[in-house]
């Protein structure tokens, strides 16, 4: 009630004013504006990522893959419903036998092809450790349990198939008949049967040729017979080991005799209830339709419309050989027409690296043949398979070019293919060709490169290099069709859709006016009721999605259904051409993937180095190189079936390093060798070049199309050559930067022109604050200073070091610059200073370079600490990020970053004295008693000097002249070992006793004095006057140099405290440490007093 009452109190009036339609416009015009801008954002989006999401294709692994596969769930029992009930049954049960044959075939082709194929691969170079090969078939030994009894269910089904028709094709004496089968051809269950058997046949020839299968057994019978012959050695029972060898060989007879085909047609199919060896009328359907299939296969087979006419010639040959097996029947004709199949092909390739020759495999299977064909024919069949090869091998050229033009324009087509035709069928029709005809491309294509490739090396043909390229395209182009088809997979699968609608309507519109046909007919008879149920279970099977099961009941039903002419001659053979058509498009993506399976690549991957080396050559349209990965990719999935390795990964790695190899060797290293010999030419243009740049002569290369590449995708790795030639030019330009760094500028030039020349964007070297002159490097230095000092002069004021001689127009030299950017390239290494600088006995330049040594360590120092903002107040980051709770690697920086900071400001702030340590390390040893005859060594110091200044005046004075060897105009270095010998040996004062300098100053004084009045006098001839002008100049020279020696010597003796005795400064050090324990002492009293009051407080 107070529901009631409140939705009625709500409702105020009825009136209706309109207001509701006009909000509910405004919504939907808002709604229409969201819709259109969502729409629009969702066109933005697809345009900016174009037709494919990542830059590489990769159909494997694409977000979302379409399938055009028609699928339903249901069963053959639903499917199968009309009103004839043995009808249903028949059908079912021959529907079901199909069913399982065709699962069988897929269980050999995704299970044991690959597995059998790939035994044995993956070691290095066919080399296995003792005991290896016998793991490997102990691995493999489930799989062939599970192949055996793979084995013995096709037995079963195969008798159980060819015992069904027994019972149908009956002359009904014996046994009643089921349905009348006069008439009708059972064409789909022989198709199967003879499919199930190739699978057979591939089996047998796989294991036939496997060599290393075969040996691998019998080493594992060996090591069993050493184990049954050695037990206390094995902890193995006895009983359990006998098992064992029996379930061997049982395997060996079962699938390693070569025998499972011979074993299948063999099979005893009379039983109790059926007598097939018997069956008139079987064996006349069996011919029947052995023929069918010649006549439908042979006309086709080899030509260009080809698509799986060879495979089904296999099955044909299988069928064949069956029908010999149950009826002992020699039918000549069928005989003659598939032994000459070698005319038009020489062998068929079934799967990897096997080729089946059917003339050998007649000949072997066929006793009668013996009498029909000598072993001359035989002979005959090998030389015609070596006269196609050599004519194809001749002939490959100009089909490679042929086909290359005729996927080129089928590709265009695809490309600009649109729905312009007003008729939708008209669109259907020319879609459908359009698929079909790249699908015929790919099989003439795969048919061609399959049997040429595994024909050379059956026959041991070699190839030459023009054939292995021709291959190469061809594999390319099956790619190019396979690529194209994804491109346009969003197309085809809504093409596809209609193509299957629109045929299954022109099939049932035949179907239905051969119905209408029977129905009007006043008299029915069980045959025609038959006939009538199987053209209505064909209609309602149509009126469906053209899945497997569908179509294969609409093939069962349509054979019964055309009995007594019910279609015309024209109708059944567009209805067949329908139906033909209707088969490959909807299975054309299993057909398409079938063709375009480029796994047997693995089998031929040696012929990858020779297609490394042609695309690099030449460099033209180095875009194939995606199909090229894209066909070894196929190679992948066969791969991870198997079972010998411990596990798939192993050969994958294997097969992956082995591509990457040869990828490196024959492409990737000669493109960067190439792209730096080209920057490197470019650069030295201006410099004389032997080698003949014409492009006329020796053509252009345009190796920047590897560049522009798009990334490749290979397993789990991104193949990018861009990043690939960048680094190599970034670690090439590093390396030699290093070596010589005054070829920085050169290394720089090439960076920028790979930039500009092929869009390299590489790295600059950032050579830490290495000098951009041409100087040494500390470290070097350190390793050769007894070179150093002997090969360079000293400047004290500068403190610079300049060579003496060198062979070039300039000399190096070294500053403190230098000294302080090799210190922070380095670190400062003081340690290895102290090793270095304790020579036994100290070196002339050597002090000097200690000096600039110590100026340079400041100066980098000085330069590193300006980034820290008080010196007095530093900041521990390691606390601070231990407050903050961060993790322990930013804790771990910090405390680094502390560790840094207090070495940076421990050695500015104190420096290293190592003037002193030399000092310190010297003196005792020099002041020794032993070293007595050194106590007047301050007296031969005079002679040295006069010796040193003679010899400054003449290094000076050959500066201006011509020849130069030996000028120099600064060698400060003597004076610094004068000053460090006269403090090792602290003879400064009675070195300053000697008031050497003064005299030597007073002399020149008054020898200048004395020209000067000679010169002034007027009885001094002309002549004479210039030979006193000259001598004034000469004493002025020599004060000079006097002078100079006498300043760098007092400089020099101010770094070793000249000024104080060792005495004093033994008692300066004394009197320092007292100082420093009664600053303790007086510290500690301090403290105490403050820990008492702090207590009496406390208190």
């Amino acid at each position: 009630m107070m529901a009631g009452s409140t939705r009625e109190e709500w409702v105020y009036d009825q009136f209706d004013d309109g207001s509701q339609e006009i909000v509910s416009e405004v919504q939907l015009k808002k709604f229409q504006t969201f819709l259109q801008d969502y729409a629009q954002q969702l066109n933005d989006i697809e345009h900016a990522l174009g037709e494919s999401v990542s830059d590489s294709w990769d159909i494997t692994l694409d977000p979302i893959t379409l399938q055009f596969l028609p699928y339903e769930q249901t069963s053959l029992l639903q499917l199968v419903q009309t009103d004839n009930k043995i009808l249903n049954k028949v059908i079912t049960v021959l529907a079901a036998l199909c069913c399982e044959m065709k699962s069988l075939k897929h269980e050999a082709n995704n299970k044991f092809y690959s597995a059998l194929l790939f035994y044995g691969e993956g070691g290095a170079e066919n080399m296995l450790e003792d005991g290896e090969a016998q793991i490997e078939i102990g691995r493999f030994i489930p799989l062939l349990q599970e192949l055996s009894c793979f084995v013995n269910r096709s037995y079963e089904v195969i008798k159980n198939v060819v015992c069904q028709l027994s019972c149908l094709y009956t002359s009904g004496k014996m046994t009643p008949k089921v349905i009348n089968t006069s008439g009708v051809h059972l064409q789909s269950v022989f198709e199967h049967l003879g499919e199930l058997l190739s699978v057979l046949i591939t089996l047998d020839e796989i294991i036939v040729n496997h060599v290393t299968l075969k040996e691998h057994w019998t080493m594992y019978k060996r090591m069993l017979k050493s184990v049954y012959h050695n037990p206390q050695k094995f902890t193995f029972p006895d009983d359990k080991l006998r098992t064992f060898e029996k379930v061997l060989k049982k395997l060996e007879a079962e699938l390693l005799d070569g025998m499972i085909f011979q074993n299948a047609v063999e099979q005893i199919f009379d039983d109790g209830s059926v007598n097939v060896s018997k069956n008139t009328l079987l064996a006349e359907e069996f011919s029947y339709s052995i023929k069918s299939c010649i006549n439908d296969i042979m006309p086709i087979i080899g030509e260009p419309n080809e698509i799986d006419q060879r495979l089904r010639y296999v099955a044909v040959c299988g069928l064949f050989i069956l029908y010999f097996n149950i009826f002992r029947i020699v039918d000549k004709k069928i005989t003659k027409i598939l032994w000459d199949v070698h005319k038009k092909i020489p062998a068929i390739h079934l799967c990897g690296n096997i080729l089946w020759f059917p003339n050998e495999f007649l000949f072997n299977k066929l006793p009668h043949l013996s009498k029909m064909y000598d072993k001359r024919m035989l002979t005959a069949v090998a030389g015609s398979r070596q006269n196609w090869l050599s004519l194809k091998t001749q002939m490959l050229s100009r089909d490679v070019q042929a086909m290359h033009l005729q996927v080129c324009a089928w590709i265009v087509k695809m490309e600009s293919h649109h729905e312009t035709s007003q008729h939708i069928f008209d669109d259907v029709r020319s879609c459908c060709m359009l698929y079909l005809q790249g699908l015929l491309y790919a099989n003439n294509i795969s048919h061609l490169v399959r049997t040429v490739l595994n024909l050379h090396v059956a026959l041991s043909k070699p190839m030459t290099k023009t054939s292995v390229l021709a291959l190469c395209r061809l594999v390319e182009l099956l790619k190019a069709i396979q690529h194209t088809f994804h491109r346009k997979s969003m197309k085809v699968a809504e093409s596809v859709n209609r193509i299957v609608e629109h045929l299954s309507f022109v099939a049932l519109s035949t179907i239905t006016t051969a119905k209408k046909r029977i129905v009007s007919e006043k008299r029915y008879s069980d045959k025609k009721l038959d006939m009538l149920s199987s053209l209505i279970l064909a209609e309602n099977v149509l009126s469906g999605p053209g899945t497997k099961e569908r179509r294969l009941v609409l093939h069962l039903a349509l054979a019964i259904a055309k009995q007594m002419h019910v279609f015309r001659d024209d109708e059944l053979a567009a209805l067949v051409g329908t139906l033909k058509k209707l088969d490959v498009i909807s299975e054309m993506s299993e057909k398409l993937h079938k063709a375009c399976d480029c796994s047997f690549m693995y089998w031929h991957r040696v012929i990858l180095p020779i297609y490394l080396t042609d695309l690099f050559e030449n460099a033209v349209d180095v875009h194939k190189l995606h199909y090229m990965f894209g066909a070894l990719r196929d190679c992948v999935l066969p791969m991870k079936m198997t079972r010998h390795k411990s596990s798939p990964e192993v050969l994958l790695d294997a097969f992956q390093k082995e591509v990457m190899a040869n990828l490196k060797e024959y492409l990737l290293a000669p493109l960067c060798t190439e792209i730096e010999t080209d920057l490197r030419l470019h650069i030295h243009k201006h410099l004389e070049q032997s080698d003949d740049r014409n492009p006329f002569r020796i053509g252009i290369k345009d190796l920047s199309q590897f560049i522009r590449l798009k990334p490749i995708r290979f397993f789990d790795d991104m193949i990018n050559i861009r990043d690939y030639v960048e680094r190599y030019l970034d670690r090439t330009f590093y390396n030699l930067t290093t070596v010589a760094l005054h070829d920085w500028k050169t290394y720089g030039d090439m960076r920028n022109l790979a930039k500009h020349k092929y869009d390299l964007q590489t790295l600059e070297a950032h050579l830490p604050s290495q000098t951009l002159e041409q100087g040494l490097d500390v470290l070097e230095i350190m390793r050769n200073i007894h070179v150093f000092v002997s090969k360079y002069l000293y400047n004290l004021n500068n403190q610079i070091f300049v060579e003496k001689t060198s062979n070039n127009k300039f000399l190096n030299t070294i500053n403190i610059r230098h000294i302080a950017n090799s210190i922070r390239t380095h670190g400062t290494g003081s340690e290895i200073l102290q090793r270095k600088s304790s020579p036994d006995r100290p070196e002339r330049n050597a002090m000097g370079y200690i000096r600039m040594i110590r100026s340079g360590g400041l100066h980098c120092c000085s330069n590193a600490i300006r980034f820290i903002p008080d010196l007095e107040d530093i900041v521990n980051f390691e606390e601070l990020c231990k407050e903050e709770n961060l993790s322990v690697e930013c804790q771990q920086a910090a405390k680094q970053l502390d560790d840094v900071i207090s070495d940076l400001s421990k050695n500015f702030a104190e420096g290293t004295e190592y003037f002193k340590m030399l000092v310190d390390v010297f003196s005792p040893e020099f002041r020794n008693p032993k070293n007595m005859h050194l106590r007047n060594f301050f007296v031969i110091l005079p002679p040295l000097t006069l010796n040193f200044v003679e010899y400054m005046i003449n290094s000076k004075e050959k500066l201006n002249k011509k020849n130069k060897h030996g000028a120099a105009f600064t060698d400060d270095g003597f004076a610094m070992g004068v000053a460090y010998i006269l403090k090792l040996l602290d003879q400064y004062h009675e070195f300053d006793s000697l008031h050497w300098f003064q005299s030597v100053r007073r002399k020149y004084l008054i020898e200048k004095e004395k020209v000067a009045k000679q010169s002034h006098s007027n009885r001094v001839d002309e002549k004479l006057q210039q030979t006193m002008t000259l001598t004034l100049k000469r004493l002025e020279i020599y004060q000079q140099e006097f002078d100079l020696l006498y300043y760098s010597l007092t400089s020099a003796r101010i770094f070793f405290r000249a000024d104080k005795t060792a005495a004093e400064e033994r008692e300066e050090n004394r009197n320092k440490e007292v100082t420093d324990i009664k600053e303790g002492e007086a510290n500690g009293k301090r403290e105490t007093t403050e820990i008492n009051s702090v207590g009496e407080s406390t208190a």
